[in-house]
């Protein structure tokens, strides 16, 4: 096995990567993924957010050739992104704008971008395919009407910024949870605890989902056999 690390990439168009996030890799060995900010590193993210500008890309590089491509750019956050079952399409995640799109990377519609999914009941992070005909998008906190005002008003937007660092962020950005979609966008299932905070993703295996989040040092275990209602008041609880 050859242990030796070596950088693919780490610019597009004469730009560096500054925020590179979600990522996902098709059958034919193309790696497709986002630069949520060109203007922000990770440990800024929020900064990002609060500006509401749109630096983020949707990327591809080919194995092949060596080439890494811009497919879209001006896009607020994208965040996750996961290659369809059928491997004509991408869904991607915008954070602040609370959607997912989709990106045709094959057939007649090659290049074109529709919403997935809008509207959604919180902060989308990453989205996965369980390869059974459903996204889950990991919903990384609920609402608040704080992130809502921060558009408008920017003693708002510095407010959050320094809360952002003086207090935790499970304080204020809380409700996380996983939502189950089927391949239109239609939700089926949404699972989430008040308690949780910063969900960055779910994937789901057999019968369990198992989630990741920036604010706890373990993995959670979730099993879908027993849903039985939305609200999970030991869902946080639930290690693996």
């Amino acid at each position: 096995m050859n242990k030796e690390i070596s950088l693919l990439t780490n610019e597009a168009a004469g730009k560096k990567f500054k925020c590179t996030d979600g990522v996902d890799i098709a059958r034919d060995g193309t790696i497709y993924f986002t630069d949520a900010s060109y203007k922000y590193g990770f440990h800024n993210y929020l900064n990002d957010i609060l500006e509401y500008r749109p630096y983020g890309r949707l990327l591809s590089y080919d194995n092949n050739t060596r080439e890494t491509k811009v497919l879209l750019e001006d896009l607020y956050f994208p965040n996750g992104v996961t290659v369809s079952p059928d491997q004509n399409s991408l869904i991607f995640c915008e954070t602040p704008l609370k959607r997912c799109k989709t990106y045709w990377i094959q057939g007649s519609r090659k290049g074109e971008v529709d919403v997935f999914i809008d509207n959604l009941p919180g902060f989308p992070d990453n989205i996965h395919s369980d390869g059974q005909n459903r996204y889950w998008i990991a919903m990384s906190s609920w609402l608040n009407p704080y992130f809502e005002q921060a558009r408008h008003y920017r003693f708002v937007r510095k407010s959050l910024l320094i809360m952002d660092r003086y207090i935790s962020k499970r304080h204020i950005q809380r409700n996380g949870g996983i939502l189950g979609v089927d391949l239109e966008g239609n939700p089926t299932v949404h699972v989430y605890d008040p308690a949780m905070s910063l969900i960055t993703s779910g994937i789901k295996i057999e019968d369990h989902l198992y989630i990741g989040s920036l604010n706890y040092d373990h993995i959670i275990r979730f099993n879908l056999s027993s849903l039985s209602s939305q609200h999970l008041p030991d869902f946080v609880n639930n290690k693996l």
